[in-house]
């Protein structure tokens, strides 16, 4: 990877890392418990119980994204990063970018 690559991963990284604590803060307001004294009806109950679970799926996929990220970072200046862990070839940069910490197309199959 060269430095100029480098330095677009970092850039990039910082602001997904930004904008995923953000995301995570609102998807963990979004999560909070629903009351059972909350007069909203019983169909509204549902809705929000409904949003409730799929909020909690966002979350967890942003908290991993939100990890791996944060991993990625760490690791940046490791000598065999942006090569994949199982086969030691070059992982694309656009992969790097949209799927940190992932594994090359190759391995990921």
């Amino acid at each position: 990877m060269t430095s100029e690559e480098k330095t677009k991963v970092i850039e990039y990284l910082k602001k997904e890392e930004l904008k995923l604590t953000k995301r995570v803060d609102e998807l963990r307001e979004l999560t909070q418990p629903i009351e059972p004294d909350d007069a909203i009806g019983r169909v509204s109950r549902m809705d929000a119980i409904v949003n409730k679970s799929i909020n909690q799926e966002a979350l967890k996929k942003a908290n991993d994204k939100l990890i791996k990220i944060k991993i990625s970072l760490e690791r940046i200046d490791d000598e065999n990063f942006g090569n994949c862990i199982q086969c030691n070839q070059p992982i694309p940069i656009q992969r790097l970018l949209l799927m940190p910490g992932s594994l090359c197309i190759k391995c990921a199959h």
